[in-house]
């Protein structure tokens, strides 16, 4: 997956396709609501394994019923690029069967 940064044209368009995702200083970030700190910690373990298969870590907030994801790509000098986009389309397929809002 190429780690080019991307424009901020194709930053905003991708956002468009991820609803609740926005820009956030140099990172792309979203917050999921969850039913219980169970499902808020059940979630932050799926997104671990994924982000292992991507070898592309964010930074995960856990809290009581919440998870909060923000993520770019440090060896792209902190920019935000595919690989960013790829990982927060992964949890996004992923955050309903956790509950996740």
């Amino acid at each position: 997956m190429a780690t080019e940064p991307l424009s901020q044209k194709e930053i905003e368009d991708r956002l468009r396709e991820l609803p609740g995702w926005s820009l956030d200083d140099s990172r792309i970030a979203r917050t999921y609501r969850l039913g219980s700190h169970f499902a808020a910690a059940a979630l932050v373990v799926h997104v671990a394994g994924i982000q292992d298969e991507l070898d592309h870590h964010s930074d995960l907030t856990l809290g009581y019923n919440s998870v909060a994801l923000t993520v770019n790509t440090h060896s792209a000098g902190g920019a935000v690029t595919d690989l960013d986009f790829e990982l927060a389309r992964r949890v996004e397929d992923i955050a309903p069967a956790h509950g996740a809002s």
